[in-house]
């Protein structure tokens, strides 16, 4: 696997929730790149071609299911990490796409082994 193959993009509004998210994939050698809402995200899916998005679902604008909703599953995983432990919604998310759903607050070894798994599948 390449460097360029371990990129992952971080898309939650919550300043907070991206840096330590990025904190604990950077220990990892990850290359983390961040967006803060939807749009944005959708920007640097396609200029920065990520692997893996581990993505928000409750956010202004473009919210996270439809982020998901738009992307090209054959080419990025998504791991939803949402603060909502619901499973209508949990359904509705990998009825879009969504790979694995993880809800806050979370382990850091739960969102490595998480991201590992993506990355080798």
């Amino acid at each position: 696997m390449s460097d360029g193959d371990r990129v992952v993009l971080v898309v939650d509004d919550d300043e907070m929730i991206r840096r330590l998210v990025r904190t604990v994939l950077e220990a990892d050698d990850f290359h983390v790149v961040e967006a803060e809402g939807g749009e944005q995200a959708l920007e640097m899916i396609a200029s920065k071609k990520p692997s893996v998005v581990v993505l928000d679902i409750m956010m202004p604008g473009v919210d996270g299911v439809e982020v998901c909703r738009r992307l090209d599953h054959d080419n990025v995983k998504v791991i939803i990490l949402t603060a909502r432990d619901d499973p209508e919604l949990e359904e509705r998310c990998r009825a879009e796409g969504a790979d694995a759903f993880l809800t806050k607050p979370f382990s850091s070894i739960q969102l490595l082994d998480l991201v590992e798994e993506l990355m080798a599948a």
